[in-house]
Parts: structure tokens; C-alpha cells; sequence
């Protein structure tokens, strides 16, 4: 790979040092680099490609939209794309499931939607702190580190953080009932704005809210008049098997972040989604330069094609089923955990440096896959959710070949116990 990467770019890139090739075309779930060499893709551009390299039905309605001179940017101002969209999402998602949110859009990324989230909760209920809870991430801004569950990150800042209090992620009735003695010694003023949460935390190791937990929860800051916050940025447009993480849970937030795979195709685009009591803005009062990303609408309108088709949804459970059982059968032992919903699958180890080095050989071997958690001792499955069942197994064998090869030096064994 040319040395222009390191000579030019920042020491701030990240990905391209996991995966030190110079990529060159995409199509479905493979990825090709300059050298013709095929990787089977269980990253997912980290959770924004749900739907896989290039789909022929986005890719075609981008190309005419372009020939026709369509509108590319626009800020917030009123489109033919942008009404499409909000028009299709409201019936193909909102009404469909009873939901009644209005929509905000935020800017490229989900930490856009984040900071929206906060400033708007916080302006609603005239308060000032946010509860998160440990292991989270929310994005690298300012106001989302303030709330990221991993130390280290937040340190990034530069300067102290205040207006935040962290208690433990899905600790059962045992923390709810501290959070509750916590809140019952607080005047009016003093309670929190909003209780922002991923309800499964991707980065911070794939791990899975119970649905009693959140149910309490969500009662409790019910009860205390604080705003719920889903960040559904990574785990949500389908990842989990419905199209919001939170579905089969009963829940209802009050604000919902959604970006990543909101457009379908890989493009910037993030959004609130607000319940319409909190739409308290004034004209202008939270904005941004690309919150009008037209070819985006355009894309993330066809993505939603999908959630009309039953065979694709039914798709999603059979594929996560066919890894749980590809998982049970060969991978585990007592060394290894299995962590997840849907197609955000996590394979736990003890130590950082065993899931690390399994991804690395997993890539030389052709299959791109990423770690997470506080450690980096998670192994990330994060495959298209139409991802062919052929490609599927072809994965998961190359990362079975790559945890076999660890197992059989003795690295793996110190780096377990």
C-alpha cells in the first residue's frame, strides 16, 4: 500500500490500520482492493452498509437522479426528495407500528443527532444532567463524549465534563432501585434533563439490554418526568431483525438518534425522530450546512423497499439463526462467549489481545471484521442483513480457520487465561 497515508494523512486514521490494504470497488458483501484480492465483508462500514456494497435499486435511482439534475444540496430547504422520503418513512415505518414522531434532520453523522437529542431535552425540561450508563459510546463530539461510557475517550476532550452522571448498563432491579433512591433525594430542579441509552451497546462490547430492565427503566424516568433517549445509530434500520432495535420490547422513547444505515447506500445522513409534544424549536435554533443531503433522501427512500418485503425481514431471523447455530456447533468452548441480536453478533474472549489478533489473521485470510468492547476483547460479526447464505458461511469457516490457528500457539493460551 503507498506510504501517502502515513506521509499526508493524520495519525488520527484508524481503519485503514486494521485493514492495511488500498480498497477499490464494493458489490454486495464482498470488497475488492487494488490488487483484484476478494474479502467477504462482515464490518458493514461499521454498521452504515446494512443492505450491502452498492444495491443495484439505490445505485440505478442515484444515477437518474444526477441525469435529471436533481437537487444535491439544499440545506432545510423543501425538496422533491426530501418530501418523498419523510412522506415514504412515516408510512413504511412510523405509521405502520403506530409510532408518532416528527422528524429533524440533524446533519451527516449520528453524533449530530446526539447533540439534538441533548440540547433538546435539555431545553424542554429546563434541566441540565444527562444519565448514561458504563460502556457506552454516542459518537466523538463534545456533548457525546461527555456521555461516553469508556473513560479514555472521554479524556479526549481536553477539559472536564460536568451535567452527567453514569450508572451500571442492564445491572437488573439492583440498579434501578438505586437509580430510584438517587432520584427520590433530588428536588425538581436537580433532576436529570433525559436518560440517554443504546439498547444494545455495539462498541461497547455487544451487550444486550433485558427487556424487564428497560421496561423499569423507562417507567421510572416516566414517572420522574425525564426524557428517553434511543440511540439507535448503530443497531438500528434492521440490525436486530426490526427495523428499531427497541421494538419487541414494548418501549416507546421520547427521542430516537437514527443515522448510519438510514441511507441505505453508504451516504451521510442522520435524524432525530421527536415526539411531537417536544418539538419545541424555534425556526433556525439547531442547524447545519448538510442536514439536506438530497441524494441521501434518495437512497434511504428506495432502502425502505425492504421493509415492504416480508422475504427480507423473515431473512434477517434466518440468517441470524444460521450463525447461532454455525457459532454452537464449531466456535464455542469455555474461552469463548456469545453475545448479541440479529445480525450484531459478539464473540467474547478474555483478553483483548486473542480477539485482535484473530481479527487480524481473519483479514489476511480474506474476511474484514472488526473488535469492540472496553477491551477490544469482542469480536464483531456485522454482516449485510441480505447477505447470501454461501458468502455467510464462507465467513464465518475463514473465521473459524482463524480462531483454530490462534488455538494452536501458545499465544492464545497465555493471552486466555
Amino acid at each position: 500500500m503507498t506510504n501517502i497515508l502515513s506521509e499526508l494523512e493524520s495519525n488520527v486514521r484508524y481503519y485503514s490500520r486494521s485493514f492495511p490494504v488500498k480498497f477499490d470497488k464494493a458489490k454486495n458483501s464482498y470488497l475488492f482492493d487494488d490488487k483484484g484480492n476478494r474479502y467477504i465483508d462482515f464490518f458493514s462500514g461499521a454498521g452504515a452498509l446494512n443492505y450491502g456494497h452498492n444495491p443495484d435499486g439505490m445505485k440505478s435511482k442515484v444515477i437518474n437522479y444526477l441525469h435529471a439534475d436533481g437537487i444535491t444540496h439544499s440545506l432545510d430547504m423543501a425538496t422533491s426528495a426530501r418530501e418523498k422520503f419523510i412522506r415514504e418513512f412515516n408510512r413504511v415505518i412510523l405509521s405502520s407500528r403506530n409510532y408518532n414522531y416528527k422528524i429533524q434532520f440533524t446533519g451527516p453523522t449520528g453524533t449530530n443527532a446526539v447533540e439534538a437529542a441533548l440540547k433538546l431535552a435539555r431545553k424542554f425540561t429546563k434541566r441540565k444532567e444527562i444519565i448514561h450508563f458504563t460502556n457506552s459510546f454516542h459518537g466523538m463530539s463534545m456533548g457525546a463524549l461527555s456521555i461516553a461510557g469508556n473513560p479514555n475517550k472521554k479524556r479526549s476532550i481536553g477539559i472536564p465534563v460536568g451535567y452527567t452522571k453514569e450508572i451500571p448498563f442492564n445491572d437488573g432491579t439492583f440498579g434501578i432501585q438505586a437509580l430510584k433512591e438517587y432520584l427520590a433525594n433530588l428536588s425538581a430542579e436537580e433532576l436529570p434533563a433525559a436518560v440517554i441509552l443504546e439498547t444494545i451497546q455495539a462498541d461497547g462490547g455487544i451487550n444486550v439490554a433485558d427487556t424487564n430492565w428497560l421496561l423499569q427503566l423507562f417507567d421510572l424516568a416516566k414517572n420522574y418526568g425525564i426524557v428517553t433517549i434511543v440511540d439507535d445509530i448503530q443497531v438500528g434500520c434492521g440490525r436486530t431483525g426490526n427495523f428499531f432495535s427497541f421494538e419487541d420490547s414494548g418501549i416507546v422513547p421520547d427521542l430516537i438518534c437514527l443515522s448510519k444505515s438510514l441511507s441505505g447506500y453508504g451516504l451521510p445522513m442522520s435524524m432525530l425522530l421527536i415526539n411531537p409534544d417536544m418539538d419545541i424549536w424555534e425556526p433556525g435554533e439547531h442547524n447545519g450546512t448538510f442536514r439536506g443531503n438530497n441524494l441521501a433522501f434518495i437512497t434511504a427512500t428506495e432502502a425502505l423497499k425492504y421493509w415492504e418485503n416480508k422475504a427480507f425481514i423473515e431473512g434477517i431471523s434466518q440468517r441470524a439463526m444460521f450463525i447461532k447455530h454455525f457459532i454452537n456447533d464449531n466456535l464455542l468452548d469455555e474461552t469463548i462467549a456469545i453475545k448479541g441480536k440479529g445480525l450484531i453478533v459478539g464473540l467474547e474472549f478474555d483478553k483483548g489481545e486473542t480477539a485482535t489478533e484473530i481479527a487480524r489473521i481473519a483479514f489476511k485470510k480474506g474476511l474484514v471484521i472488526e473488535v469492540c468492547g472496553k477491551e477490544d476483547n469482542v469480536i464483531k460479526l456485522l454482516p449485510p442483513l441480505n447477505i447470501g447464505i454461501d458468502d455467510l458461511a464462507e465467513g464465518l469457516d475463514l473465521l473459524m480457520q482463524s480462531i483454530l490457528s490462534i488455538k494452536k500457539t501458545s499465544y492464545y493460551e497465555s493471552s486466555s487465561l
